[in-house]
């Protein structure tokens, strides 16, 4: 199993997820249909599949290219698996589905509701090789050091989507949607500054135009301060006890900060 992230746009990644006995792949959040191609003819696969983590345009706006393709000889249409506000899509996926990309990759859905009802992350492992460390496909739920803003859902379902991710095995590489490390290191910074881990974190950021694919689910839970909500130090930054309060200050927080 191998994946490639594609920034589509200025901070928005999509992937590749290649099978790489079969060369053959699954574009996720398809945006810019063009860009991927290309990085999946340099790549030598054939794209297969389409999975969307949720239904806003920055990830589900190639979906229908994916479905209507201009040259139906050169670039077939392909089945898109998404919850159920995603656009275009042939197979609705819901918490607990599965399904396999090429013949190998057994990917897993995870119903995480919040920054959309629709949100949904995709674990994924390589039945050919299961010495590999599995993979997770975050969308806008789980980013590096940080979380989604809650759109469409509560505090109290961020915690528990982000409490379902962190149930993965830990050495699951995440793989989120955007590229937002600096600024949430920063803030990770004000709000738990004694913390090694996020000293890791900063430099990483530092040394790596590109941090995705760089964390797992064992180190956002070292140093991401939304899957922290029981340490003393945060629970004081923040004024609260209960996770969703926490949580919710948190967010609140961070949608002010300003660093």
């Amino acid at each position: 199993m191998k994946v490639v992230p594609v920034l589509v746009s200025a901070d928005n990644y999509a992937y590749l997820l290649i099978d790489e006995p079969s060369r053959k792949a699954a574009v996720v959040d398809v945006l810019d249909v063009e860009k991927v191609r290309a990085v999946a003819e340099k790549e030598g696969v054939d794209i297969v599949a389409g999975i969307t983590t949720h239904h806003h345009q920055d990830h589900s706006g190639g979906n229908k290219a994916c479905l209507f393709p201009t040259s139906v000889s050169t670039y077939p249409s392909i089945p898109v698996y998404g919850g159920f506000d995603v656009p275009s899509k042939t197979h609705l996926v819901e918490d607990g589905g599965e399904f396999t990309v090429g013949d190998n990759i057994h990917v897993r859905c995870l119903a995480t509701p919040c920054h959309t009802r629709d949100s949904i992350c995709f674990h994924v492992t390589d039945t050919s090789n299961k010495s590999q460390s599995g993979g997770v496909f975050t969308g806008d739920t789980l980013f590096l050091g940080g979380c989604g803003r809650f759109f469409e859902g509560t505090a109290e379902q961020m915690h528990a989507s982000l409490s379902k991710l962190a149930t993965l095995p830990d050495d699951t590489v995440v793989y989120n949607g955007h590229e937002y490390t600096a600024g949430n290191v920063a803030f990770a910074k004000i709000i738990e500054p004694e913390n090694p881990a996020i000293g890791r974190l900063f430099k990483l950021a530092q040394e790596n135009k590109v941090t995705t694919g760089l964390s797992t689910i064992g180190d956002e839970k070292q140093w991401n301060v939304f899957m922290r909500l029981d340490k003393d130090v945060i629970q004081r930054a923040t004024g609260a006890e209960e996770p969703g309060a926490v949580m919710n200050k948190l967010r609140e927080l961070k949608n002010n900060f300003r660093g």
